[in-house]
């Protein structure tokens, strides 16, 4: 099967990330989604000399880059691990309250450009998806074995795909000849059940199912909402949480979560007696400035939301 390098990874908004997550010396910062360690590099820079910052990561492959990249940098605690573990990977660490929280979401670019992993219908693979290689379920087995009714659910809920219905009973057609174990079959089969005349012009007609069975593979869902409970709980009194986010189902369970537990005191009525947890510090979303997305394309679906522990 043909394949190719990963592409180089480009940390998004950084100026902006720093500016809401307003991190200084001696601080504890969670990087929940440590990547390539792009914004890890700078969280760091921050923190200096005495800052402790512990890097998550589902992708076995991004803590191994993070360790070459951040090794030398400060004081780093890398766990390979979903970062839903947020507050048991605070209890094994020892750390009752962090001053920071940054989650990046959604896939990394070096698992779009790695043909392996199976992630993009650009180029030809195993149908896999998995960030954590660990896991045992895959695109392939969703794609296989899930009732039709479910894959249109799965086409419709996570992917806004209007046609659905009609992807899913391509699919279920075609796998009745033989499994459809590529992205190149899975990315054709949908292709093909969409007339051409309603395929969309600006994107493969394959992106949006696709994406929608990435997050169900990972749970990608449930596993921010965890994450952003956790953040909330164990972020200390003026410590920061913002959040990337790349698509609006992220975006929504972003914004859910911190209206939950913003200060209710200036949205009455509220539950007596209940405290404010957080301020949320971005009314509107802050999105990337038109040159970094001239100069960085995935930049360009990016939002942040952040907001400060009380």
């Amino acid at each position: 099967m043909p394949s190719t390098d990963p592409g180089q990874h480009r940390p998004v908004m950084v100026e902006e990330v720093l500016e809401h997550l307003a991190c200084g010396p001696g601080q504890v910062v969670v990087d929940a989604t440590v990547g390539s360690g792009g914004h890890a590099t700078v969280i760091l820079d921050r923190i200096r000399p005495d800052g402790w910052l512990i890097g998550i990561d589902r992708d076995p492959e991004a803590i191994e880059r993070a360790r070459k990249r951040l090794s030398r940098r400060g004081r780093v605690t890398l766990r390979n691990d979903d970062y839903a573990n947020l507050e048991v990977i605070l209890d094994e660490s020892g750390v009752d309250a962090v001053d920071g929280v940054l989650i990046d979401c959604g896939a990394s670019l070096e698992q779009f450009t790695t043909a392996r992993r199976g992630f993009s219908f650009r180029l030809d693979g195993p149908l896999d998806m998995r960030m954590d290689p660990r896991q045992a379920t895959t695109a392939a087995q969703l794609v296989n074995k899930l009732p039709e009714r479910e894959l249109a659910r799965i086409f419709e809920e996570y992917g806004g795909e209007r046609r659905a219905r009609r992807i899913a009973k391509a699919i279920a057609a075609t796998r009745q000849q033989q499994p459809i174990t590529t992205t190149a079959q899975l990315a054709a089969t949908i292709t093909r059940a969409i007339p051409p005349r309603a395929r969309p012009r600006r994107l493969h007609a394959a992106t949006k199912s696709f994406m929608a069975l990435r997050i169900a593979v990972n749970d990608e869902l449930g596993s921010l909402r965890k994450a952003l409970e956790a953040a909330i709980r164990r972020t200390k009194a003026g410590g920061r949480i913002v959040v990337l986010t790349y698509q609006s189902l992220e975006g929504g369970e972003t914004k859910g979560a911190f209206r939950l537990a913003r200060d209710r005191s200036r949205c009455p009525p509220f539950p007596s007696g209940e405290v404010p947890r957080i301020r949320i510090l971005t009314k509107r979303v802050v999105k990337p400035s038109a040159e970094e997305c001239g100069e960085n394309p995935r930049a360009r679906s990016a939002t942040l939301r952040a907001a400060e522990r009380l």
